[in-house]
């Protein structure tokens, strides 16, 4: 499968999965999902276009900073783009999809023109830190300085404009991490053990050039003290995840065994748990990932994004690709990021 099909498949599966499950995230049981939409839940998108959340709003934002921001990539270079498009973002009369607050408040301080360790929400790892990275994913390394330490670092950095907790950043290098190691072809049975040894050894990991002096916003002593609280809170997430898997249980909801998803790390293990239960049926996983009493959309949305990255856009109804708001930004988006890296 060519590289061009597992982004812009990572691109719709990710809106797709966001579209479909926004219906879903606000009702806080899945008996409750079963009552609304029976008899066993939604099977379709709605409306034409399908609309989407700010979930992906913000993978659209990060997607424009990085195709437009300086190169070789830089701190400085990329903070521009990105400040520009969060803001951008902000102030968009689009943007009325129920938005975090966190991001909603962090881009306000960035509005304001405070620096990002200043504008940040220091305490905070909802998922809004993760949900948006899988473009950073898409970047392989060899071009434009970037190597798996840089893009481990451009994972960290946009998280860290509005997501100051150290379980946000770790969380959304492992994101942007399963969607490179997706894209590469990497297997889905070995992908949770890989991601175990990934943690542990960027524990300690520090991207001073890139992070500057957030860690000192932190209760913590030192910078490795920091970042290495993010990687133990996945890392202990991550084992949930494992014993989840070993059960095989495609009934229970998944929020009831790796988390809500409205934190980061939890976010992610939950979105791995419906891919992993399905890794070769995109749209059953979706729904796996819809019927679930946390945060479903951004649950189906990372869930979207790891099934589109392994299997690709053809994973998909074509009448959900068709359907899908923003449609044409995301196809051009995907061609940009496959003309710059190939």
């Amino acid at each position: 499968m060519e590289i061009a099909d597992r982004v812009s498949g990572c691109f719709f599966g990710l809106a797709i999965g966001d579209a479909f499950a926004a219906r879903t995230e606000f009702i806080s049981s899945v008996e409750q999902i079963y009552l609304k939409y029976p008899p066993d839940g939604p099977h379709d998108l709605e409306g034409s276009p399908s609309r989407v959340t700010d979930d992906t709003q913000m993978t659209l934002a990060v997607a424009r900073a990085l195709l437009n921001a300086p190169r070789p990539f830089s701190p400085a270079g990329l903070e521009m783009t990105l400040r520009h498009e969060f803001v951008k973002w902000l102030l968009d009369p689009e943007n009325n999809r129920a938005p975090g607050l966190t991001c909603l408040d962090a881009c306000q301080n960035l509005k304001k023109g405070l620096i990002w360790q200043q504008a940040t929400v220091a305490h905070s790892k909802g998922c809004g830190a993760n949900m948006r990275v899988a473009p950073v994913g898409w970047m392989p390394a060899g071009k434009f300085g970037i190597d798996s330490s840089s893009r481990a670092a451009i994972a960290q950095f946009q998280a860290a404009l509005t997501h100051g907790h150290p379980t946000g950043l770790a969380a959304s290098d492992l994101t942007a991490a399963t969607i490179t190691y997706l894209l590469e072809g990497g297997k889905p049975a070995e992908l949770v053990s890989w991601l175990k040894e990934y943690s542990h050894s960027q524990r300690l990991v520090y991207h001073t050039d890139w992070l500057g002096s957030l860690w000192d916003r932190s209760t913590f002593s030192n910078p490795q003290n920091y970042i290495a609280k993010g990687w133990d809170d996945c890392l202990g997430v991550l084992s949930r995840l494992e014993k989840a898997l070993l059960r095989q249980d495609y009934k229970t909801d998944p929020c009831q065994q790796t988390g809500a998803g409205w934190i980061a790390e939890e976010a992610l293990a939950t979105a791995l748990l419906c891919f992993l239960l399905y890794p070769d049926d995109a749209v059953s996983a979706i729904r796996r990932a819809a019927i679930t009493s946390g945060d479903s959309d951004s649950i189906a949305c990372l869930t979207g994004a790891f099934a589109g990255a392994y299997l690709g856009a053809k994973a998909f109804p074509q009448n959900w690709l068709d359907r899908i708001e923003y449609r044409e930004t995301i196809l051009e988006l995907s061609e940009g990021f496959t003309k710059l890296f190939a």
